[in-house]
């Protein structure tokens, strides 16, 4: 069964997680990806299903067939998908998945602290919103819409 292509619902004010989203979409040459941010004006209308309180609590992931997937599962899946970062892997093997999942949860929780941290960025607007038309991300997702 074919998964693809899988929407990763992601959180655009989080600079680690656009520059994630950024690079997947640059590596997804295949078209297996598709990214919905969570923070879109008319996100709940197109997405009812999926509830945008906890999708920015923890990452949600919608495969072609409906089921979803949360979390570290989601970035395991969308680097999969990518054909990179087979390690990732290694952290969804039964002992090893509950400490990254625990890992991943306290990340979820302070990521604008560790993204200031890493990036000097605490929280930023979706490049969308700022006017980035050369933003890879916008570029790819208004392909999508067409």
């Amino acid at each position: 069964m074919n998964h693809y292509p899988l929407t990763l619902f992601f959180d655009s004010y989080c600079p680690v997680c656009s520059a994630e989203m950024k690079e997947l979409a640059k590596l997804d040459t295949a078209g297996n990806l598709r990214f919905e941010d969570i923070h879109v004006e008319d996100f709940s209308t197109r997405f009812p299903h999926i509830d945008p309180v906890a999708a920015n609590k923890i990452m949600h992931g919608l495969y072609a067939d409906g089921s979803l997937i949360y979390g570290l599962d989601v970035a395991h899946q969308s680097w999969r998908a990518v054909g990179q970062k087979r390690w990732l892997g290694l952290l969804r093997m039964p002992v090893m998945r509950w400490f990254s999942d625990l890992g991943y949860l306290f990340f979820a929780r302070y990521r604008y602290t560790i993204s200031y941290v890493l990036t000097g960025q605490r929280r930023c607007e979706p490049c969308a919103k700022i006017g980035a038309e050369s933003c890879a991300l916008v570029e790819q997702t208004e392909t999508q819409k067409r």
